[in-house]
């Protein structure tokens, strides 16, 4: 081959490669790989969100992209998760990634669904089952986040969890699996310093907390001032959609603006 056949040989395939990536998942452009900024979306049913889908969420952000269900890169329009199809609808991580998008013009924003709605925080150890979805929480986000961090680069962490542990037995080791669950995540992925956002549980007039659901909020409460690069969002305020446990499509979206005003806040980045 002559000296310039290979050359435009090797100039194709490098375009090829370029528009391979550009196009990795159907069709939708992702960026250069730090310019992919990734956020794990964990906990149970009030991040996987219960709040009534509109048209509205359905309208895609062009900066802001979720894996889906089959691992591909996709437009982030509600409902996001998916583990349980039938009830699943409006949580907060929407609204987080276009308020982030809309912050840092220059990114684009992807979101990792993982939520499993019900599951404890032991479901959220290797290993751990939730026996009514049938899967592995911990283990399942793994593999996902994985594939994930093929295309981007992980940026944040937001937990909402707690009220599968607001036993008496569970709630006095809930600091414990927290903390683990932290310096965990941090070490699987390489990310020490990695910002993680604990939402609080949901503050219902008519179902008072009792003293195992005060005994978790307190840990939340206290994550920031107890680890690095933690940050607490508060749900005061906050209505259910009359079921007197999830977040009202409106109040989940309040609180994704909320994660996303901690989680800028800690990175420095104001609207």
């Amino acid at each position: 081959m002559k000296p310039y056949h290979l050359l435009l040989s090797l100039l194709l395939a490098l375009v090829l490669i370029a528009g391979a990536r550009a196009q990795e998942s159907n069709g939708v452009d992702l960026p250069a790989k730090e310019n992919l900024h990734l956020f794990l979306l964990i906990g149970q049913s009030n991040m996987a969100g219960r709040g009534k889908v509109s048209d509205q969420d359905r309208q895609p952000h062009r900066r802001v992209l979720m894996l889906n269900q089959d691992g591909q890169w996709v437009p982030a329009v509600d409902p996001l998760h998916f583990d349980k199809p039938t009830i699943v609808g409006v949580g907060p991580g929407r609204t987080f990634g276009i308020e982030v998008a809309e912050a840092m013009p220059n990114i684009t924003v992807g979101l990792i669904p993982c939520a499993v709605g019900g599951s404890a925080i032991a479901g959220w150890e290797p290993g751990g089952f939730d026996a009514p979805t049938k899967t592995h929480p911990y283990d399942d986000m793994l593999v996902r986040a994985k594939k994930a961090l093929e295309a981007g680069t992980l940026k944040g962490i937001l937990w909402h969890q707690g009220e599968s542990d607001a036993s008496d037995e569970k709630s006095a080791v809930y600091e414990e699996k927290l903390h683990a669950l932290v310096k965990r995540l941090r070490e699987e992925f390489n990310a020490p310093h990695v910002p993680f956002i604990a939402g609080q549980l949901g503050q219902f007039p008519e179902r008072p907390w009792n003293e195992a659901k005060k005994r978790v909020d307190q840990v939340h409460r206290e994550l920031p001032h107890k680890l690095p690069n933690t940050a607490f969002v508060s749900a005061e305020g906050l209505t259910h959609k009359g079921d007197q446990v999830h977040f009202d499509a409106a109040s989940a979206k309040e609180l994704g603006r909320r994660y996303a005003e901690a989680y800028l806040k800690m990175v420095n980045t104001t609207r």
